[in-house]
């Protein structure tokens, strides 16, 4: 792998980049019964997450349903390669994962047993046959197919299997052996598994929320419900509940990065800015985004620490135009008595947002050359954190960067 330009003087510490965009697409299921759709649905999450913890670039769940509302194509349809390309080239994506699946409800315990590799017969909710193939859009090729046979208690190993042969194919020069591919993957119980993805599923938070938290209690290793549990808890704005489930989510999880820096925030909100600081900290180091130097230098500002002014800069550095930038290093050149600078920085938050009251304060206040007064409500801790956490972009950007030197 090349490496960045030079004009990029920080560390690069992340997983390697496969460049073209990927979309996973629900696995179709063949068996009759519509209940089981959920399965398509988890084994192309699982897809994703392997692929994203390696660095790829993929298309998130989102989008994909919105190309699929905008196409009128149902989620769960079974689609033909015409169809799979046109929804690829909707999102720009450059290679596509499907597949289709069939469980065979009425396999012998004998069967069920062949199936997972067995000798002794095991009583089985029947026997799991996944193919899923890639193809590639921009040569218009399509690669081999993959094959993942088991008993239906055995769908995380399944889907473990399923997903190394893919990162195998898509990054034959960085993928790990697969016994080291499984030990890095914590099994799970299917029932978490389905009660999770009906929680990706459900269309209110109340429903979310009752599936994730089954999830979760049914098997506690299992990250992905305790990350979409912490973001629920982080819209209503109960910090300590947010903090204390992200806190479960797994260093090897692909949300690990976001849940870190939603922790930081609610830590930070919490009042607990040592907690934020170690937070923000670590994934700076791997991750040197804006909105990540912002909220770390808000804790260190929190703490007297003086470095804060710096990491303050280097947000501002990388967005010039961003208001909440653009004011904390204003209230940083303000309580330094740097006031000059401050009142340019004032002055460049009101032209974004004319009705915002502490720039307009402080504006005032720098005018007069009036610093910070000790107890005064309307002047002490100000600093402002970013909530966004945009580590696609960041990914994107050094996709576009890796690409021009090919």
């Amino acid at each position: 792998m090349r490496r960045l330009p030079a004009l990029f003087l920080f560390p690069l510490i992340v997983p390697p980049l496969y460049a073209e965009t990927l979309l996973v697409l629900p696995f179709f299921n063949r068996t009759p019964q519509n209940n089981l759709d959920w399965i398509g649905e988890s084994i192309a999450e699982n897809i994703r997450d392997t692929l994203s913890a390696e660095g790829a670039l993929l298309v998130s769940r989102e989008d994909r349903q919105e190309a699929y509302r905008r196409l009128a194509t149902r989620p769960y349809s079974l689609l033909t390669k015409a169809s799979v390309i046109k929804v690829a080239e909707v999102l720009d994506a450059g290679q596509v994962i499907f597949g289709q699946f069939e469980l065979q409800p009425d396999a012998s315990p004998a069967e069920a047993a062949a199936a997972a590799g067995n000798e002794t017969p095991v009583k089985s909710r029947g026997v799991l046959r996944i193919t899923a193939q890639i193809l590639d859009l921009k040569r218009i090729r399509s690669g081999p197919e993959f094959l993942a046979l088991g008993a239906m208690e055995d769908l995380a190993a399944l889907q473990t299997h399923l997903s190394w042969q893919t990162l195998r194919f898509l990054m034959p020069k960085t993928s790990p052996s697969e016994e080291e591919f499984r030990k890095r993957r914590v099994p799970v119980r299917v029932d978490a598994m389905e009660y999770y993805i009906r929680g990706l599923l459900a269309v209110n938070e109340q429903q979310q929320h009752h599936f994730f938290t089954q999830a979760a209690r049914l098997d506690p290793r299992y990250s992905p419900p305790c990350f979409q549990l912490g973001k629920i808890h982080w819209e209503k704005k109960d910090y300590r509940a947010t903090a204390e489930w992200l806190d479960r989510v797994s260093p090897a999880d692909s949300s690990y990065r976001e849940a870190t820096f939603l922790r930081g925030a609610a830590r930070y909100y919490l009042g607990d800015y040592v907690a934020a600081q170690s937070a923000f900290e670590s994934i700076v180091k791997e991750v040197p985004l804006n909105e990540v130097y912002n909220n770390l230098a808000a804790a260190q500002s929190r703490r007297g620490f003086p470095e804060a002014l710096e990491n303050f800069k280097r947000a501002l550095e990388g967005d010039g135009n961003d208001p909440v930038y653009l004011f904390n290093l204003g209230y940083m050149s303000w309580m330094k008595g740097d006031f000059d600078a401050a009142a340019d920085r004032f002055r460049a938050v009101l032209q974004r947002d004319p009705d915002d009251q502490q720039a307009t304060t402080l504006l005032g206040r720098s005018l007069q050359k009036a610093g910070p007064r000790a107890g005064d409500p309307k002047t002490e801790g100000l600093e402002r954190l970013k909530h966004e956490f945009n580590i696609s972009a960041f990914l994107q950007l050094r996709s576009i960067l890796e690409g021009g030197k090919k």
